[in-house]
């Protein structure tokens, strides 16, 4: 019995020498959760604006993504820099920001057959069953298999990215994806963003010191929210939305 006690105590040890943020996941997931509900509520106004006047939604629309990469790099660097006091309002914009250029999805998801708040619904509760599961996978993946991990997902974002800058040249010029194709975007999507919820767990208490918890807490923002949008744009396409 004590072999076995000193034998689990080295391997925990081991394991834990290649952390620098042993606590930032959980040091970050109230952040987590008050940015998704700061985003919830950008949605909220940005429905109401939606509703009651369109032009002017398409004119803030605008303003709100400049504004949005605009805070989020600054917010990162600031950070960075170990100033969380300062970050911290930049980033709960950014959340608001993020949850009003979300508006026209959630529209069209509410305007879809057999999706609505439903469907919403279940995208945010596949995305939340995803951070549960990736993160019994995640803190539990060894070194070769968290980084082989990580790199497939990081080139499955970039092939990803590079799919929907076409996907939208396209569009710009008449020509839209067909529904199939859609389809099969989105469920892409979902697979890498899935992948992506269990590289987060691995890698930010190995990137992330325990006092840059804002910075882990924006990653994990990232992939939730583009895993809801991916889930989300799945169950439209699949309803047979155009």
């Amino acid at each position: 019995m004590s072999i076995t006690s000193n034998f689990r105590r080295a391997m925990q040890e081991a394991k834990s020498q290649s952390l620098i943020g042993p606590n930032v996941i959980a040091k970050a997931l109230p952040y987590l959760g008050g940015g998704l509900v700061l985003t919830a509520l950008g949605t909220y106004g940005g429905l109401g604006v939606f509703n009651t006047n369109p032009g002017m939604f398409m004119t803030t629309f605008w303003i709100g993504m400049i504004a949005q990469f605009a805070f989020f790099f600054v917010a990162r660097h600031i950070a960075e820099n170990g100033n969380n006091t300062t970050a911290l309002p930049l980033l709960a914009l950014y959340s608001l920001l993020s949850g009003y250029t979300l508006t026209g999805l959630i529209f069209i998801a509410l305007q879809t057959p057999n999706v609505g708040f439903q469907g919403i619904g279940i995208a945010a509760l596949g995305c939340g069953v995803t951070f549960i599961v990736g993160r019994n996978i995640g803190s539990n993946l060894s070194d070769e298999d968290g980084i082989a991990l990580t790199r497939t997902v990081q080139l499955g974002i970039i092939g990803l990215l590079v799919v929907m800058v076409v996907q939208l040249l396209f569009s710009l010029f008449g020509v839209y994806t067909p529904s199939w194709l859609d389809i099969a975007i989105s469920g892409v999507g979902v697979f890498i963003f899935a992948g992506a919820a269990m590289v987060d767990f691995y890698l930010l208490p190995r990137v992330y010191r325990d006092d840059q918890y804002l910075l882990a807490a924006l990653s994990m923002y990232l992939t939730y929210i583009n895993l809801f949008i991916f889930i989300l744009r799945l169950l439209i396409a699949i309803n047979g939305r155009d």
